[in-house]
């Protein structure tokens, strides 16, 4: 790993440059060897399973579909879903794993000499064609076998739980606000993820030293909420409700009462019938 890319890092960000002083060079160095057929593979076998349950499958597809060697796109529709399923692999991956197959010989998945020429969004969109591969899947291809210098995956656990160590955070940053940071890493993120999940270890090591500053991410997709325009009269009767609830509460309260709402008229009535009543009565005053 070149020094002015380490030197670049640590310029742009106080707390990365002491999880870089950490852990030390950079040891992200792309496997370019196998095909991007047999990567995506494996990555499919890797999925919500460990590494040694996914090995093992593999190690089986090899035994009895390779035949000691890792299949080729021909032996893995040649064989059969009882042999796939009998190596391990759900049906949905065996789904998957056909559904590889098939845009590798139709060249929907290229060489790797043919991925090179593409851009990195260009290789996100054609490798998600294929059933059961998403971006953070095509995003470790990248980084792994091609060697893309500027990719940060931020919808990986371990790079969000990196930077939340790392930088002393109480949660773990949003993909988004993780993305807006990561702009100051441009043009090499790839490196910084690297030692993002290397901040995770030194944190579960007791070893990651304290952030060197504060820092406070950026609110990014959050919309404001902005009352309405109302026309005229919309007011009045929005309170309408309202209104016929409190009447409601107060019948409610006056026991077994008519269901109509009470007249003003006939309150003054009643009080005039009430005064009459009085002035009759023996011993009134006149």
């Amino acid at each position: 790993m070149s020094e002015h890319i380490l030197a670049h890092l640590a310029r742009a960000d106080a707390v990365l440059a002491g999880v870089i002083r950490a852990v030390g060079p950079c040891g992200l160095e792309p496997q370019s060897d196998c095909h991007p057929f047999q990567s995506l593979a494996q990555a499919i076998a890797h999925q919500q399973l460990n590494r040694i349950a996914a090995n093992t499958i593999l190690g089986r597809l090899i035994d009895t579909c390779g035949r000691g060697a890792f299949p080729t796109p021909q032996m893995v529709l040649a064989a059969s879903a009882a042999s796939l399923r009998g190596a391990g692999f759900s049906l949905a991956k065996v789904a998957a794993l056909r559904d590889l197959a098939e845009k590798t010989l139709a060249a929907v998945v290229p060489d790797a000499a043919a991925l090179q020429q593409l851009s990195d969004e260009e290789i996100i969109a054609r490798l998600t064609r294929v059933r059961g591969i998403g971006r953070w899947t095509v995003e470790m291809l990248l980084m792994f076998q091609l060697g893309r210098p500027d990719v940060l995956p931020v919808d990986d656990f371990g790079v969000r739980a990196g930077f939340r160590a790392a930088y002393g955070l109480a949660r773990l940053p949003r993909p988004k606000a993780l993305a807006a940071w990561g702009e100051r890493w441009k043009p090499y993120r790839s490196t910084a993820a690297w030692y993002l999940w290397r901040a995770l270890e030194l944190k579960r090591a007791g070893t990651l030293p304290l952030p060197a500053e504060r820092i406070r991410l950026p609110r990014v997709g959050k919309v404001r909420r902005t009352r309405r325009a109302q026309p005229a009269g919309a007011g009045r009767r929005a309170k309408r409700p309202r209104v016929a609830a409190r009447a409601a509460r107060a019948r409610l309260r006056g026991g077994a009462a008519s269901s109509a709402p009470p007249r003003r008229s006939d309150a003054r009535t009643g009080s005039r019938r009430h005064r009459a009543l009085r002035s009759r009565a023996p011993g009134s005053r006149r």
